[in-house]
């Protein structure tokens, strides 16, 4: 049985382990990371004094190895070096299909197994408890020894936790407090948390849930974020289908050291020192302040929030206003940096250590402070203090400035200048070689093709064939058919960018795929996939059919039908680029679907009061009113009464009452039941 489920370690392979593999409960502090040991090779660890080696060891003349440690003193000749240990006698190893490495007896019994002991990685089927932990890797651990501290645990309530050091959390799942839990990935994209009769208490599905995806793992990356990745044959590539923490700059330390976190116009992180670097390392951005004999002044960062790396009793939080807090932290001689945040109550944030990191965005209503000393040696540790060019005592030279002034003005014009012509002739060829070929398109980091406009011109004949309110067909070079979504918002760039990175980086087998966008001066448009059966509305027309007496305005063009007649929704997640905030709402999702159903059960796509007319009917029992004329007969009425209920629920005028969407699945489903509603519009 063990030879169908995995792989039978014998003498034929050369066999490589890492320190802590087989005594990962043994401290050697003389063997390095990376260190391997070979069958083949025929390689060992050696005791510093020579005297015991440790490695692959043949006590018999049979093609079989076993792991420990023998004597290995040059004065013992090589035939009576004797083992006097190995790890586990008689043992066996198994690698199982599902990745699992197991160590087994005579018995067959499991004495040993890789689920065990995770190091940054779970795959499906692997349980995660508390006594277990996973310790993000490090790409170097000389430079950037920080993003080792990034773990994963299960606290005493049950609840996943990302934490930096062992002191910071900055990420808790969901689930309610419990105990006695464990975590699972299971092979169709999901982590949960279940009890101890397996049942599932908590539920996090990634985005190709329950998709034919053949390989998935769970990691705690080096950046600290946890990431759920699946395997995409088509690209040849791991994907992430899911992270706990959707922006990277609210992961503790991210930047570390290395300053404070933003996002490109790209829509990716990246880090920067807003202060003077010590001694010119790109490593460390420290607040350059000292204890300073000539005083200290505040610089101050919009939209920025800084904190301490290092938890300090010194550190204070206090309410107070945005001067009084530069004034606390400009009086208090600890004081490094502060924070004033406004979130309905006013926040000051004090700091009182260099180790300062956080995250800048435009969104930020935050307002950093932060001390540098007066004395412009102070702020510049590279200047030297016996330089005879640095004079305190020096007079000030009024002249002296007047004709630097004049010069440095004078030279910044003519660079002013020269570079706009070069910004000209440079636009100018830019221009030239977009229109001769449109294989210079870039691709961001989600694969999205990024077009011009002059692009997005030639691809659809100067917006020809109109297919859709702002929405025209276009024909990639490569013969691919797409729909062009022009969206009229003036919304600032970097914005826009950040909000299509991530819906490009969604993907579900119902939702219309984005494949790329354009970000031209104040042209915005967006390249959907092009569904050759177009909206569901169409499908609403039928001129034969008695007219409704009552009115509505929903429309189903953002439902659109492929060759197989499979659902597909369009312009998801529009409503965070065009900034209607309500388009978002998850309230306004479930309300926008009990219309929607309303609309497709009874035929009506103009109707003013439709939710009051069919809640009446349903009242009354006149099921057969509602119901679309071509429908007749081909329905079930349990059925059509469930459906009505949940729709009813949906229209709730009070949105406290209206159900979650993973609840209208449940009911839409059979699997749960659904009390009688009320008016939907009292």
């Amino acid at each position: 049985m063990l030879e169908q489920e995995g792989l039978l370690l014998k003498s034929s392979f050369q066999l490589s382990i890492f320190v802590g593999f087989l005594l990962h409960s043994l401290a050697i502090s003389e063997i390095p990371l990376g260190s391997k040991l070979s069958v083949v090779d025929k390689n060992t660890w050696v005791s510093p004094n020579g005297d015991f080696a440790f490695g692959f060891f043949n006590r018999t003349d049979e093609p079989n190895y076993s792991v420990g440690i023998c004597f290995n003193s040059k004065s013992i000749p090589l035939d009576k070096q004797t083992v006097v240990w190995t790890a586990g006698a008689n043992i066996i190893a198994a690698l199982l299909d599902n990745g699992n490495l197991v160590l087994l007896n005579e018995e067959k019994h499991n004495v040993w197994q890789s689920f065990d002991t995770p190091s940054d990685t779970l795959l499906p089927g692997q349980n995660f408890s508390t006594s277990q932990m996973l310790r993000a890797a490090s790409k170097n651990l000389v430079s950037d020894y920080l993003s080792s501290y990034y773990t994963l645990w299960m606290n005493a309530y049950g609840q996943l936790q990302l934490r930096w050091e062992s002191h910071f959390v900055y990420w808790t799942s969901g689930s309610p407090p419990s105990s006695n839990l464990s975590a699972f990935l299971t092979s169709d994209g999901a982590l949960q948390l279940r009890n101890q009769n397996l049942q599932p208490v908590w539920s996090m599905l990634g985005a190709d849930y329950n998709e034919s995806i053949s390989y998935r793992f769970l990691r705690l990356d080096i950046d600290g974020n946890l990431r759920l990745y699946s395997w995409v044959e088509a690209l040849m590539s791991w994907r992430p289908v899911w992270q706990a923490v959707e922006n990277q700059c609210n992961v503790f330390a991210t930047c570390g050291q290395r300053g404070i976190c933003f996002f490109t116009e790209s829509g990716s992180p990246d880090c920067k020192c807003p202060f003077n670097l010590v001694n010119g390392s790109t490593e460390k951005c420290l607040i350059p302040y000292q204890q300073c004999e000539s005083g200290s002044n505040m610089f101050s960062y919009k939209h920025t929030f800084l904190y301490g790396m290092y938890n300090s009793s010194d550190d204070l939080v206090v309410p107070i206003s945005l001067q009084e807090c530069r004034s606390l932290c400009l009086k208090d001689p600890l004081c490094t940096a502060a924070t004033f945040s406004n979130d309905g109550m006013p926040q000051c944030s004090v700091t009182k250590t260099q180790y300062v990191t956080g995250y800048s965005d435009p969104s930020l209503s935050s307002v950093s402070f932060v001390k540098v000393c007066a004395d412009p040696l102070a702020v510049n540790p590279n200047l030297s203090m016996s330089s005879p060019s640095v004079k305190r005592s020096q007079k000030f030279c009024f002249p002296c400035l007047i004709g630097a002034s004049s010069v440095a003005v004078f030279l910044l014009f003519q660079l002013a200048i020269g570079f706009w012509f070069y910004r000209r002739m440079k636009r100018r060829r830019n221009l030239v070689r977009k229109k001769a070929s449109f294989a210079c398109s870039s691709s961001n980091s989600n694969g999205l093709i990024v077009l011009s406009f002059s692009e997005i011109e030639d691809i659809t004949e100067n917006f020809k064939h109109q297919i859709g309110p702002e929405m025209f067909k276009a024909v990639l070079p490569n013969k691919e058919p797409v729909a062009i979504k022009e969206i009229n918002a003036s919304l600032e760039e970097r914005k826009y960018r950040c909000a299509v990175s991530v819906i490009g980086s969604i993907h579900h087998k119902n939702l219309v795929k984005l494949q790329g966008y354009c970000c031209e001066l104040n042209h915005r448009f967006l390249v959907y996939e092009y569904v050759k059966n177009g909206s569901v509305e169409k499908y609403m027309e039928d001129h034969k059919l008695v007219k409704c007496t009552i009115h509505g305005n929903l429309k189903c063009e953002t439902v659109l039908l492929d060759e197989n007649l499979e659902a597909k929704v369009t312009e998801f997640g529009l409503g965070t680029i065009v900034g209607d905030e309500s388009c978002s709402s998850a309230m306004r999702d479930v309300e926008d679907f009990g219309k929607m159903v309303l609309v497709l059960v009874s035929g009506c796509r103009e109707v003013g009061d439709l939710s009051e007319w069919a809640y009446k009917e349903w009242l009354d029992g006149h099921l057969e009113n509602i119901v679309d004329r071509r429908l007749s007969g081909l329905y079930i009425s349990q059925e059509l009464e469930r459906v009505l209920r949940i729709a009813f629920w949906c229209l709730q005028i009070d949105e406290r009452q209206r159900p979650s969407m993973s609840e209208v699945v449940m009911v839409l489903e059979g699997t749960s039941s659904v009390d009688p509603p009320p008016p939907p519009f009292a």
